[in-house]
């Protein structure tokens, strides 16, 4: 049967208007922040950043965006690329750049940038965060201090949680783990899972709970499973019960909750790296974090981050015996945030 002709217009028009939403656009095109639609008078060179492999596209980017960025450092309201130029007083201003390479390498749209940038360097996005009370482990006085809230049934925060580990062994100097609990209401098990570990942690188990409840994935972790957990970890089964169903250790796992809705928490792993958010919309886990905490501690320590070998590991079985469906590291394909609910 034939379309009337008002119908089949409409039709065209939604087909136009999904074409337009599914193409592709080249790099650079379409949400390009205030002034910066034309290109630079001329290339940017900048000593010690290496721009070798860009394009001629990407570099035109890349100097348009150095040339009207500001410099990390409030007490230098100059570009980018006069920060670079004058060996300004901001150790930030190099690495900012030599970022900003690897941003437009990755064929993000100005806006995009504009946002990773402001994210990774702007003063005004240093978060206080209190970690009292919560699960740690590294030094005190580490110069990186992570936070992350996470749920032990979502999958991406499962993959998450080895990267984090494998970064621990790599500076285990120089980086701070601190762990918060945000279960998710779309998690059947998640709830009762964090109370678990919070639970273990009275017992002074509490990563030993973390580690076997993320390895437990996919599996869930249902009341009977986390009780084999407990006890394959030595708890105090009666202790471990009484504080299960306590008042205290809900109050714990929902202080963290509140304290991540507060920060805007929209989905887990949310991650801040001395106070900024670590962002899963703009920075991937397998290519971004250990750039970032590199830089962070070379920024803080004024020394080059060097990497400690990590020891061989032996696979070994969870404490229910159940196999590890997390200890792939992440490849560049980062894993997005799991939607709070």
């Amino acid at each position: 049967m034939l379309l009337p002709w008002r119908a089949m217009g409409a039709v065209i028009a939604v087909s136009l208007l999904s074409l337009r939403l599914s193409t592709c656009r080249s790099p650079g095109e379409g949400g390009r922040g205030p002034g910066a639609g034309a290109e630079p008078t001329e290339i940017v060179e900048l000593t010690g950043v290496d721009t070798k492999d860009l394009t001629a596209r990407e570099k035109r980017e890349w100097s348009s965006a150095v040339s009207e960025l500001l410099a990390p450092c409030p007490d230098q309201p100059v570009s980018l690329a006069q920060c670079v130029k004058e060996s300004r007083d901001c150790r930030s201003c190099a690495p900012a750049a030599e970022f900003l390479v690897r941003q437009v390498q990755k064929g993000r749209t100005r806006s995009q940038l504009d946002a990773a940038f402001k994210e990774r360097f702007g003063k005004d996005q240093v978060k206080s965060i209190n970690t009292d009370g919560s699960p740690a482990k590294g030094p005190d006085d580490a110069p990186v201090q992570i936070v992350e809230w996470a749920d032990f049934e979502c999958p991406f925060c499962g993959r998450t949680a080895p990267v984090l580990e494998e970064l621990l062994e790599k500076y285990p100097n120089s980086i701070r783990l601190v762990y918060k609990n945000y279960p998710l209401s779309s998690h059947k098990y998640s709830e009762k899972a964090a109370r678990a570990a919070v639970a273990a942690g009275r017992q002074g188990k509490f990563w030993e709970m973390h580690k076997a409840l993320f390895e437990l994935q996919p599996k869930q972790p249902e009341l009977p499973v986390i009780r084999e957990l407990a006890k394959g970890l030595g708890l105090d089964m009666k202790k471990f019960e009484e504080d299960l169903e306590s008042e205290a250790v809900a109050d714990a796992v929902s202080k963290d909750r509140k304290q991540a809705d507060a920060l805007g928490l929209e989905g887990t792993p949310l991650i801040y790296i001395n106070g900024r958010h670590f962002d899963l919309d703009n920075f991937e886990i397998g290519e971004d974090l250990e750039k970032w905490v590199k830089l962070e501690i070379e920024l803080k320590t004024g020394k080059k981050a060097v990497a400690k070998k990590p020891s061989p590991k032996k696979p070994a079985p969870s404490a229910s015996g159940a196999p590890s469906a997390s200890g792939a590291p992440i490849a560049s394909g980062a894993p997005k945030a799991a939607a709070s609910q």
